[in-house]
C-alpha cells in the first residue's frame, strides 16, 4: 500500500510539473513578445525573466489554493474548473502588473487569447492525466465500521457519489467485537470508522496504525476543538494546550481593521452592481428590494441582516423557513441573484456596521437556532465569533451539507483562527461563485 501511496504521488508530482510549466512557458513567451513590442525597446531579458517568475510563483498560489492539482482527490471537471479559475485569475493579476510596467494599459485580446489557449490545455492535460490516473489506480476498497449514531447513511451516500475513487466494500457494527472486526479490516485497502465510542476507535486506530493500514475517521466535536490545541511540554510531560477563549483581543481589533477595509472597498467596487441588481427586483414586482431579518452573531447578540430579496413578497407569512434547493418563493431574479451570491451584497454594510466580519460562521435565526440547540447543544459555540458573510462551512461545504457538518466546519475554523486562514478562505469563496451547490471535494 505505501509503493501504492508513494506511485499515486508521483503521477500528480507529474501531472503537476507538466502543467505549471506549459502554462508558464506559454505566458512567457506571448507575454515577452508582446511586450518587447508594445514598448517598442530591446527585449530586456534579467527584468522580464524576473516577472516571468513572479507569474510562476502566482500561477502556483492560485492553483494550489483551488485545488486544481488534486488529481484523484477532486473529480475531472474540479480539477478543470479549479485550473482555470486560477488562470483567469493569475493573468487578471499580470495583466495589471504589466500595464503598470509599461505605463499604461496594454493591448488586452493577447492576454485574452493565451488564457484561452492556457485554458484548453488545461483541459487536455487534465483528462489524458485523469485517464492514466484511473487506468492505473482502481476504486480503494474500504470497509466501514460504524456505530449507534445516524452519520453511517449519510457518509455512505457521500462515497457513493465517487465510485472512481471509493468502494465501501463491507460493513460491520461495532458490536461484532475487535476479534471480527480486525479479520475483516486486513482484507480491505482501508477503514472508515464512523459514529463509534472513542475507546472503541483508539483500539481499532492502533490496531490499522500497526499494520499500516489507512484509516477514515469522521471526527467528533471534542476532535475538532483538540486540532486547535497548541503544544505544550511541562517537565517531561506533552500537553495539549486549548485556551477555549475564542479570539484573542489582538486578533479581534486586527479583524475588525481588516474588516473595516474590505467593506469600504466592496462598497465602492460593488455599488455599480448593486444598482442594477435592486432596479432588477423592483422592475419584476415592484416590491421591496431589500430584505430584512433578524439574525444572530457573537456573545447571542441579535441584529438586522440586509439582503437583496430573491423571494415573492410576504414569503414567511406563515413563520421561518429554511430555504430549500428548489424553493417556489424564489423568483426568476431571486435565482440568478442566488446562483452568484449577489442577494448577500447588502451585507457589507452589516460589516461596515461591526454586526458581521467578512469571515465566520453564517448568521442563524434565532428561531432556527433554538431548533438546532435542542440536539446540537454544542451549536451555541459558533457564537464565540462574530457571523460572517463566508466562511469555512461554505468554501467546503455543500449547499446540502447538514447542519451538524457546518457546526464542525465552523468550529475547526473558530479552533484554528488565524488572519492568513482569513484571506484563504475569501479567495476561495471565489472559487464557490459560479458552482452549483457549493464547493465539491472528493476523495
Amino acid at each position: 500500500m505505501k509503493v501504492r501511496s508513494s506511485f499515486k504521488s508521483l503521477i500528480r508530482y507529474a501531472f503537476v510539473a507538466v502543467t505549471w510549466g506549459s502554462l508558464t512557458a506559454i505566458w512567457a513567451h506571448i507575454w515577452m513578445l508582446h511586450y518587447s513590442y508594445e514598448i517598442a525597446v530591446p527585449f530586456y531579458h534579467r527584468g522580464n525573466w524576473l516577472v516571468v517568475g513572479v507569474y510562476g510563483v502566482l500561477l502556483f498560489f492560485f492553483s494550489h489554493l483551488y485545488g486544481s492539482y488534486r488529481l484523484g482527490y477532486y473529480k475531472r471537471s474540479n480539477v478543470i474548473y479549479s485550473g482555470s479559475l486560477a488562470l483567469i485569475i493569475c493573468n487578471g493579476v499580470t495583466y495589471l502588473q504589466t500595464s503598470l510596467l509599461g505605463q499604461g494599459f496594454m493591448q488586452i485580446i493577447p492576454f485574452i487569447q493565451m488564457t484561452v489557449v492556457q485554458c484548453l490545455l488545461v483541459i487536455v492535460l487534465t483528462c489524458i492525466a485523469h485517464m492514466i490516473y484511473m487506468h492505473l489506480f482502481s476504486p480503494r476498497q474500504l470497509l466501514m465500521v460504524y456505530g449507534g449514531g445516524n452519520h453511517a447513511d449519510h457518509l455512505l451516500s457521500k462515497l457513493a457519489a465517487y465510485p472512481e475513487n471509493f468502494t465501501i466494500k463491507n460493513t460491520v457494527h461495532i458490536e461484532m467485537g475487535y476479534k471480527y472486526i480486525g479479520k475483516k479490516i486486513v482484507k480491505h485497502q482501508g477503514v472508515v470508522l464512523c459514529d463509534i465510542p472513542a475507546e472503541a476507535r483508539n483500539e481499532l486506530l492502533k490496531f490499522c496504525f500497526e499494520r499500516g493500514i489507512r484509516t477514515y475517521t469522521t471526527p467528533k466535536i471534542s476532535d475538532v476543538l483538540i486540532r486547535g490545541a497548541s503544544d505544550v511540554t511541562l517537565f517531561d510531560i506533552p500537553l495539549l494546550l486549548n485556551r477555549n477563549q475564542g479570539l484573542s483581543v489582538e486578533q479581534r481589533i486586527v479583524k475588525r481593521f481588516v474588516d473595516i477595509i474590505m467593506a469600504l472597498v466592496g462598497l465602492v467596487v460593488a455599488l455599480p452592481v448593486m444598482l442594477v441588481t435592486a432596479f432588477a427586483i423592483w422592475i419584476y414586482d415592484r416590491g421591496p428590494v431589500l430584505y430584512k431579518q433578524v439574525r444572530l452573531t457573537r456573545n447571542n447578540r441579535t441584529f438586522n441582516l440586509y439582503k437583496f430579496r430573491s423571494m415573492i413578497i410576504n414569503a414567511e407569512v406563515d413563520g421561518a423557513q429554511l430555504a430549500t434547493e428548489n424553493d417556489p418563493r424564489v423568483t426568476p431574479v431571486g435565482k440568478i441573484l442566488r446562483a452568484v451570491r449577489l442577494d448577500e451584497l447588502p451585507q457589507l454594510w452589516n460589516i461596515l456596521k461591526g454586526d458581521m466580519s467578512v469571515v465566520g460562521p453564517r448568521p442563524e435565526r434565532p428561531e432556527i437556532a433554538g431548533e438546532y440547540r435542542q440536539t446540537m447543544p454544542e451549536f451555541e459555540f459558533r457564537l464565540r465569533v462574530k457571523a460572517g458573510l463566508t466562511g469555512l462551512a461554505q468554501t467546503e461545504g455543500l449547499y446540502s451539507t447538514t447542519a451538524y457538518n457546518k457546526l464542525m466546519l465552523d468550529l475547526a475554523y473558530i479552533a484554528n483562527y488565524s488572519l492568513m486562514q482569513d484571506f484563504k478562505l475569501i479567495l476561495k469563496t471565489v472559487k464557490i461563485l459560479f458552482m452549483k451547490g457549493g464547493a465539491q471535494g472528493g476523495s
